[in-house]
This record gives C-alpha cells, sequence and structure tokens, in this order.
C-alpha cells in the first residue's frame, strides 16, 4: 500500500490512553516502514516523550484523562513543549460528530481520522500529509495549518486600490454643482 513512498525515515508519536490503540498503530506504522513509534498515554505523557523523541508525525486521541488531545495540540502549536510547531498531528477518534472535527481543526489539528481505524485510512492521511502539504497561519488567536481545503482563484488585480461603488455613488451626491 505504501507504494512509491519510503516512510523508513519518519518518527510517530502515538498518543491514546486506550493500550489495544496502540499495539493497532504501531502494527499500522511498521507495516508501512515506519522508522520508529513511540507511545504516550496522555498528552502529558506525550510532552514528556517528546523531550526524548522527535516525532515528525503526531497520531492523537481526541479524549484522554489528563490532557485530551486538543489540549496536546494547543500546546504544541502555541511552542510550550519540544515539538516542532508545524509537525504534522492527526486526530484519531470515536468522537466524529462535525463539532469534534471542527474544533480539532481550529485548534491546530493538521488531519482527522475516525475510529475504527484501518490501514487503508491511516495510508491515506499520510499520502495526503506527504501530497498536500498545508501551509501554516499565524494569527492573533490561531496558529497552525489553514483551515482552508480548497485553492482559491487569485485574482490578478488588487482590488482593494479601486474604490467601491458606494463610495463614488457618494462622491458624486456631494460634489457642488
Amino acid at each position: 500500500m505504501s507504494e512509491g513512498y519510503n516512510f523508513g525515515q519518519l518518527n510517530a508519536l502515538v498518543v491514546d490512553d486506550y493500550f489495544p490503540m496502540h499495539e493497532i498503530m504501531r502494527g499500522i506504522l511498521k507495516e508501512f516502514g515506519v522508522a520508529r513509534v513511540a507511545e504516550a498515554t496522555s498528552g502529558k505523557a506525550a510532552i514528556t516523550e517528546l523531550e526524548f523523541f522527535h516525532a515528525d508525525i503526531i497520531f492523537t486521541d481526541y479524549m484522554m484523562d489528563d490532557m485530551n488531545g486538543l489540549e496536546l495540540i494547543q500546546e504544541i502549536r502555541a511552542g510550550n513543549t519540544p515539538a516542532n510547531r508545524f509537525v504534522p498531528i492527526v486526530v484519531v477518534s470515536a468522537y466524529t460528530e462535525v463539532r469534534e472535527i471542527l474544533a480539532a481543526r481550529d485548534i491546530g489539528a493538521t488531519e482527522f481520522l475516525a475510529k475504527p481505524i484501518s490501514g487503508k485510512l491511516v495510508y491515506y492521511r499520510l499520502r495526503s500529509i506527504v501530497e498536500h502539504p498545508r501551509v501554516f497561519v499565524e494569527a492573533e488567536t490561531f496558529f497552525g495549518p489553514d483551515r482552508r481545503r480548497r485553492e482559491l482563484e487569485l485574482i490578478e488585480e488588487n482590488r482593494r486600490l479601486e474604490e467601491y461603488e458606494y463610495k463614488k455613488a457618494e462622491r458624486e451626491k456631494i460634489r457642488p454643482t
């Protein structure tokens, strides 16, 4: 399934409080040739692990005790952890309502993966990260991958230099005759 990609240099961190999920993810990632897979059972444990482990990608559960996946993402994107702020982060969750997906996106997740997972779905997320790297945005209240998925058509001329129609109309009304 990983034809064309060499994931042999990739280091992945799996953050989940359910141990069987560690085994599943480790097995899938090893099957794709991922070099090293580290594991943590909470966001706080992940931050400690990141002091010793350079993660090229992080897979985190949404809901965990101690520190959940969204709090972990927030800390990473804020630069409060040893992790690279730009590291791709995939939220892996059984909570798949639109509000959870949007919350993950709005906090800085790169991708979202619904449980139960399969090797094919994990591969699609890895491939998406490789083939379509996301531009990062830094604003007053957000740092993370650009939340827009579609490419916007660029306007060649700078429309801000043009006057709005209503300003033209008002200026013409005010003009003395």
